[in-house]
């Protein structure tokens, strides 16, 4: 069935050429169970690519079936891939906007011109997933997501199954039951080649070869080959084609895409609407983004500032860490006694924690906070409630989760009244923190909230706090508090006059804030600066937007190349969400458009005339401009390279 000889793979690092595999020649039958192990860089990898035809070999022969295939052109691997072998990645690589049935239909896009819901339904019940047909793959757990795939590889009725460390990421009992599924596979003649770097998953196949360095160092038959292997046939390849259902298909997935990414679907077509609706709608535009930033901006809360310490500098070296200055709690009772100013205080002590519930482990942010924090930072609970200051002060075991801890470590359960480890530590859920979303590249909701004085000496072992936040209760008296806070804890930590510069921090969160609104007013004068443009503006943000995309989704575009798709398979993909974003762009501008021009005929006054012509005009280039504008984001995105692409991170 297949027979490589003289296999070599080398890969150019700078000037120098690194030889992966150093001449490969083996033969596997028909009906055979092929475990290939080795150590990490021994090219087990490498081999499985060019096996399975994701990868291309430097030199050597590559026959499989009768047909050389060491020489196709991607396109002719591709269409090889589809009609001959089924893919089981370790990372499973399933699409998360679709469901279950959809992911394991996906290779009909490209060999029968569209999902099907039957095909999939009796896949999914062979590897006993018929119950799960309609759930996301982030609604399952990992067997089931690689259950998901293994049904996915069998949608074309494959002849070979490669499985690159199936089990890798799966618990004891899935790594079980998928073993018993390959196994099945194989008893009703699939020849299946595994990947592993685990013996006892390389023991249960029927081959075990073994490589280091390139070569084959071993290849040991450990269970005798059925007659089923024997079969020796080849399967007449369909020819190219252009059907009407397989655009269908791919214009309904650029409507999911658009409704799976509404914001950046947003963003995509603003060029479009900038062109078609002309200022009033950029402005509009403009106002709700402003509004979008101060909404988050709420969440610093208001009048704040924070106060943390920096280092002791004498003639401008900074001395040995036993003289650092640290923040204590005496400090923060203190500051709040004698600074009049200010409404509240509350300390702060954070870190790493590793949390676990049950079998469910989750590493994630801790912070040691006072109660006041609830309303500083407007956090009162959606769920339960936040700990008291009776709680802090007996360094009480609760803490307040957000919305991301609650979900990967219980799921659709009710988190209040469990019990957690937090660093080894048990924890009683009293409350769920609202959900914040994220800020740059924090999720605000990846945190559990802990009384300060529990974090301190039970969880982190400090004596100190890192940080302060400070509630003034005017505003205008900020700038005062600053200076009292500043002699205050340079009076009390006795810093000498040279180093009382470097000593504290006190940062003005009110000051972060009117920068923030600074710079979303400023983005408003611009987006109205530029909102007569043509729509050719509107084009170019479409092919950034897109080039975005391609760049986002590399690993989909390596995933749907593994399964079948040909290079023009992808570019009419990708052209079509490209189509469907500028249209849908353009209706929406359309739409505005005409809506402002019967809202100045009635209010203003002014004469408007919506002339069929002009709205059949702004939709004609809206869709010219998609497809102008998003066939150099699809070309890209056609050229990539299935095995490289299914690498990138």
């Amino acid at each position: 069935m297949i027979e490589i000889k003289d296999i070599r793979k080398s890969y150019k690092m700078g000037d120098q050429s690194v030889d992966v595999l150093k001449g490969i020649s083996l033969q596997i039958e028909r009906g055979d169970f092929v475990a290939i192990m080795g150590p990490s860089g021994s090219g087990k990898s490498t081999l499985m690519h060019i096996l399975g035809l994701l990868d291309i070999p430097t030199s050597g022969s590559y026959n499989l079936n009768g047909r050389e295939v060491a020489s196709l052109s991607e396109d002719e691997l591709a269409v090889v891939r589809r009609e001959e072998v089924g893919f089981i990645f370790q990372q499973f690589n399933l699409l998360p906007r679709m469901e279950a049935w959809q992911n394991v239909s996906l290779p009909l896009i490209y060999s029968e011109d569209g999902f099907s819901f039957d095909k999939a339904q009796v896949l999914l019940d062979k590897v006993g997933l018929a119950e799960r047909i309609h759930h996301k793959s982030n609604e399952l757990s990992g067997g089931q997501q690689q259950r998901i795939a293994i049904a996915r590889s069998l949608i074309n009725n494959p002849r070979i199954i490669f499985a690159d460390e199936p089990t890798g990421n799966l618990d004891s009992k899935s790594e079980k039951e998928i073993m018993e599924i390959l196994r099945k596979l194989n008893e009703q003649g699939i020849t299946i080649i595994i990947v592993t770097h685990e013996e006892e998953i390389g023991q249960q196949a029927k081959r075990l070869i073994r490589l280091r360095d390139g070569v084959i160092q071993s290849d040991e038959r450990l269970q005798p080959l059925s007659s089923a292997g024997s079969e020796k046939t080849v399967r007449e390849l369909r020819p190219p084609k252009f059907p009407v259902r397989e655009m269908v298909e791919h214009l309904h997935q650029g409507f999911q895409t658009l409704a799976a990414n509404k914001v950046r679907s947003g963003l995509s077509m603003l060029g479009i609407l900038i062109g078609v609706a002309a200022v009033v709608g950029m402005l509009a535009l403009g106002t709700g983004a402003r509004q979008s930033i101060e909404k988050q901006l709420s969440s610093l809360g208001s009048n704040l500032l924070v106060l943390r310490a920096g280092n002791v500098r004498v003639g401008g070296v900074v001395q040995e860490s036993g003289v650092r200055i640290r923040v204590t709690l005496d400090d923060v009772a203190t500051i709040k006694s004698q600074i009049p100013a200010i409404k509240d205080v509350s300390p702060s002590s954070s870190g790493r924690g590793q949390v676990t519930y049950l079998n469910k482990n989750w590493n994630t942010s801790v912070m040691g906070v006072a109660p006041s924090y609830e309303q500083m930072r407007a956090s009162t609970p959606i769920y339960g409630r936040f700990f008291s200051e009776e709680e802090n002060q007996r360094r009480a075991l609760v803490a307040v989760i957000g919305t991301t801890v609650a979900r990967e470590l219980f799921g659709e359960k009710s988190p209040i009244g469990e019990m957690i480890k937090i660093n080894k530590v048990n924890f009683r859920v009293i409350g769920v923190l609202p959900e914040k979303g994220a800020a740059g590249p924090q999720d605000q909701d990846d945190r559990i909230l802990v009384p300060v004085v529990s974090a301190m000496y039970r969880l982190f072992g400090k004596n100190y706090v890192d940080s302060v936040d400070i509630e003034v209760r005017d505003a205008n008296d900020i700038p005062d508090v600053q200076d009292s806070l500043q002699e205050l804890m340079n009076k009390r930590h006795r810093v000498p006059v040279s180093a009382q510069g470097d000593a504290f921090n006190v940062f003005n969160m009110a000051d972060i804030q009117q920068a923030l609104n600074s710079t979303s007013q400023t983005m408003s004068m611009l987006l109205a600066s530029i909102a007569a443009i043509s729509l050719v503006v509107g084009g170019i943000g479409i092919m950034n937007i897109m080039l975005v995309s391609v760049t986002e989704r590399t690993k989909e575009i390596g995933l749907r190349k593994a399964i079948g798709a040909r290079r023009r398979d992808i570019l009419l993909q990708f052209l079509a969400e490209s189509i469907v974003v500028s249209v849908c762009g353009g209706l929406l501008g359309i739409a505005l458009g005409v809506g402002f021009s019967l809202f100045i005929s009635k209010v203003v006054g002014w004469t408007t005339v919506v002339s069929p012509s002009s709205v059949l005009l702004s939709f004609g280039f809206s869709a010219l401009i998609g497809i102008v504008f998003g066939s150099y984001p699809a070309s890209k995105a056609s050229k990539l390279h299935p095995i490289e692409a299914l690498r990138y991170e």
